[in-house]
């Protein structure tokens, strides 16, 4: 379905090891995330879409359609279906914006997701363990890739669904 990263001729077989062995173990992380979440969205009652939508609302707070189509990078129409779904199952709402009364939001219903949050405690406390094995040094270059990784893969959704 798809090759390991292309590698340059002129680099070493250890290198050329590690960049096999990080395609490998990222996809080993992708394809656990999106069966983790799967479960997940199950349990919840969602789709994977709805359940992560649910989790950028939480993190950023109120958002327009514009704004999650673009931080999901998803088309507009897609997204407005997705909101359409959020709303008919009492889990978001829209809202005139309070400055700009043209402008609509999206909000979470938060007293309709109370009982969501104890789903992800026991991963939550597992990944608070594994951050205690590394130093604030090396947290900060894992975060850099995480970020990094991230934007990469949004502009590839874009491209896909654009």
């Amino acid at each position: 379905m798809w090759e390991a990263v292309p590698v340059s001729r002129d680099i070493s077989e250890r290198r050329k090891n590690l960049l096999e062995a990080l395609s490998l173990a990222g996809r080993e992380s992708s394809n656990a995330a999106v069966m983790y979440h799967s479960a997940m969205s199950e349990r919840m009652g969602l789709g994977m879409t709805e359940e992560k939508t649910l989790d950028l609302l939480q993190r950023r707070g109120p958002l327009t359609a514009g704004e999650i189509a673009q931080h999901v990078g998803l088309a507009p129409a897609t997204v407005s279906g997705l909101i359409d779904r959020l709303e008919s199952k009492w889990l978001v709402r829209r809202v005139r914006d309070t400055r700009d009364r043209r402008r609509v939001i999206v909000e979470v219903n938060e007293e309709r997701l109370s009982g969501f949050g104890e789903l992800f405690e026991p991963f939550v406390a597992a990944l608070a363990e594994l951050y205690e094995r590394y130093t604030d040094e090396e947290l900060e270059l894992i975060i850099d890739y995480v970020t990094r990784s991230t934007a990469l893969q949004r502009d590839a959704t874009r491209g896909l669904t654009s």
